[in-house]
């Protein structure tokens, strides 16, 4: 470790079997907390490379306890979080909206550690089981239309990272990873990006494989569709600035996205939204989210998917998807 931290603070960049070593290093726990703490520090005052990513990402996937969902074809949403934008849990409303619309999710989160609160957090608030069975996965997703993969079940190699992340309490490359690394290997995404350089990155590598996917990064710094101003889609087949009004809404304003500061402020924002009592901006926001993960896994476009999101919201659906989860976790 030595070596390779004097490499890195020399700016030199690693390889790609040099960074998917390292992690399966940490994982056996070949190194200790300080020497851990550095490399994930290092890592917040340089930029990544496409084979360092690339290289972490496969080392996770490699480690991780791998799912079998591929009979339900499910989508994940997922954002790096990382923004420092403080927003309410749109990724997680979003994707209750999309089960109840009808496409399978296969919700990959964690507790927050750069942001107040993480999907994690707000699920188990509510009462959700986090479980890495298969059985009762399936019956999930079957029942309800969704599963939750609460990240630390499946990738039980990082345990040694995790207890470090938390006292570091800032974003590390492992909010770039989070999305990449659904263990049951979702052949649809729609992933959030903190900036717009990881959204390069991250294009570059889901190129080199089959899936259906879009990567969004909301130009203002969000790492979700914000409508807060425009922002930047790549997918499997285009590359386009969305801008509000190509879904016929208007511009929204930062401070009506905000909240979630507390576990549970953002338990009580979330029931609020998913009750149909969110306010238009709310809505708004979590529809336009879930309505372009509806129309990566339909293959339609944005503004199809968009009234779908609404039409889950509005009449109830997305919440049945819910309160049926909480019961099955019971």
């Amino acid at each position: 470790m030595k070596q390779l931290l004097n490499r890195l603070i020399n700016h030199e960049s690693i390889s790609s079997s040099e960074a998917k070593n390292v992690l399966v290093n940490i994982s056996k726990g070949d190194y200790n907390s300080n020497q851990i703490a550095s490399f994930l520090t290092i890592y917040m005052m340089r930029s990544i490379t496409l084979e360092e990513l690339g290289g972490f990402r496969d080392a996770l996937l490699e480690l991780c306890v791998p799912v079998n969902l591929k009979d339900f074809n499910p989508i994940d949403l997922c954002g790096t979080g990382g923004d420092g934008q403080d927003t309410f849990n749109i990724s997680t409303l979003a994707s209750f909206i999309t089960a109840g619309a009808g496409v399978y999710v296969a919700k990959h989160g964690n507790y927050g550690v750069s942001s107040s609160c993480g999907s994690s957090n707000v699920m188990e608030f509510l009462g959700i089981k986090f479980s890495n069975d298969i059985d009762f996965l399936k019956k999930c997703i079957d029942q309800t239309g969704i599963c939750v993969l609460h990240a630390p079940l499946f990738h039980p190699a990082m345990k040694n990272v995790a207890p470090i992340r938390r006292e570091l309490g800032v974003k590390t490359f492992f909010n770039m990873l989070g999305p990449m690394v659904n263990p049951c290997f979702p052949k649809n995404q729609m992933v959030g990006v903190f900036n717009l350089e990881l959204q390069r990155l991250y294009g570059y590598l889901y190129q080199q494989t089959d899936k259906n996917y879009s990567i969004v990064h909301a130009l203002d710094g969000y790492d979700e569709i914000s409508l807060t101003g425009p922002t930047k889609i790549i997918s499997n087949k285009s590359e386009n600035i969305l801008h509000p009004e190509d879904l016929g809404i208007g511009k929204i304003k930062q401070s009506e996205i905000s909240g979630g500061h507390t576990i549970k402020n953002a338990a009580t924002i979330f029931m609020n939204v998913i009750s149909g009592n969110g306010t238009h901006a709310q809505n708004n926001v979590v529809c336009a989210n879930a309505g372009l993960a509806i129309a990566t896994a339909k293959q339609m476009d944005h503004q199809h998917g968009f009234e779908l999101a609404k039409e889950s919201l509005l009449s109830g659906k997305a919440k049945t998807a819910l309160m049926n989860l909480i019961e099955l976790s019971k």
